[in-house]
């Protein structure tokens, strides 16, 4: 049983190691809020928890007042009004599925708590699922008393939930499956024995997003620029600002701009605007990709060779920038500031910078080497 959150970056990894399972004669269900049942391969039994974290207008109403916080206001939100409310909201509708499906491994997101604090509960083996790679390059270390803060509301939640102190549910001590390889993340400590990086996982996606493609160029090269589904509505000043950027380069160069119409500016003849584009699909007629640093979207062009610029916003955003920069497989723009001139350049050289693309390339093979979804389900297996 995956137990997870609404959010599509960490709901797709879990379709394909569902996938991957089934081929090995194993039965997978969900378990979350009704909404990511859209996400969901065709045929996929959900286990639906509350819809809301309780408030009036719910996860809409949360996201509203998030996309204006950064920084350290970000991260308390996050935890305390959106992670936190969502394990007590979620935490009957889990308890439910698991007492009634009784699985013989929960895989629990590690941003829905009810996922581990019901496995523990009721003794069943769990596995985390870490669809970002932040929380392993210890990103509070030199913060103290934001980290004590945040074990503190977690350790709180888990007592609420009657299980102890001491049971973190961002990470199980059997099983923790991420989403990741240590190339990228740029580890330099061992990896604990039970702390399995996978890779990047792809699978089938609902086909619900029509694309032009006799519209691509094929005598230019291609730009995806994505500020993911949760961030595109505060692109409001960095969409012109790459339009305005590549317009120099339009002889050469297309970009496809995933972001709602309104919000991209004055029309431009080498920018093909759309709302939603199919990312997977997309990515093999690419040269690069702009994006603000989120961690599906990331991978998914890392898996492909594609260089990045990245142009964090908040949460494991910048970390996860500066683990692509490190790697040698991107460059980092502003995103609150972003400039005409620094975008351009940073275009220009993910497009042309052959360094670049050879950083893309050593992660590809790291991706392609971990196993991805078949490596998870391997994994899961040894722990029924």
């Amino acid at each position: 049983m995956f137990v997870v959150p609404p959010f599509a970056g960490h709901v797709n990894p879990t379709v394909a190691v569902a996938a991957a399972l089934a081929e090995r004669g194993h039965e997978a269900v969900w378990c979350g809020p009704p909404e990511i049942l859209d996400l969901l391969p065709l045929g996929a039994r959900l286990f639906a928890t509350a819809d809301s974290p309780g408030a009036p207008g719910g996860y809409a109403r949360l996201h509203a007042r998030w996309q204006r916080l950064r920084g350290v206001g970000a991260l308390r939100f996050l935890v305390e009004e959106t992670l936190v409310p969502l394990a007590h909201t979620m935490l009957p509708g889990v308890a439910a599925a698991v007492a009634g499906y009784r699985p013989d491994v929960v895989v629990a997101d590690q941003q829905t708590f009810a996922g581990a604090f019901v496995a523990v509960k009721a003794g069943i083996p769990w596995a985390t699922s870490a669809t970002t790679s932040a929380e392993f390059t210890r990103p509070l270390v030199g913060f103290p008393k934001i980290d004590d803060w945040v074990r503190t509301r977690i350790a709180e939640a888990a007592v609420a939930a009657g299980v102890p102190a001491d049971c973190d549910p961002r990470f199980s001590p059997r099983l923790v499956l991420v989403f990741s390889t240590p190339e990228l993340v740029g580890l330099t400590d061992p990896v604990p024995a039970h702390h399995c990086y996978v890779g990047p996982a792809f699978g089938r996606r609902p086909a619900t997003v029509d694309f032009p493609w006799d519209r691509l160029d094929p005598d230019r090269r291609h730009v995806l620029v994505s500020l993911g589904t949760l961030n595109r509505e505060a692109g409001d000043r960095f969409y012109p600002a790459v339009v305005a950027a590549t317009r120099p380069l339009a002889d050469r160069v297309q970009v496809i701009l995933a972001a709602p119409e309104r919000l991209a500016g004055a029309p431009a003849e080498h920018v093909l605007v759309r709302e939603f584009v199919p990312q997977l699909a997309l990515l093999p007629h690419l040269d690069a990709v702009v994006t603000h640093g989120g961690h599906n979207t990331v991978c998914e062009a890392l898996a492909f060779g594609l260089p990045l610029v990245l142009a964090p916003i908040r949460d494991d955003q910048p970390i996860v920038a500066r683990q692509v920069v490190a790697a040698g497989a991107g460059v980092r723009v502003r995103f609150g500031r972003a400039h005409v001139p620094e975008l351009r350049a940073a275009v220009t050289d993910a497009l042309d910078r052959p360094e670049l693309r050879a950083g893309a390339a050593r992660i590809r093979a790291s991706f392609a080497a971990a196993g991805g979804a078949d490596a998870a389900a391997e994994r899961l297996e040894k722990l029924c």
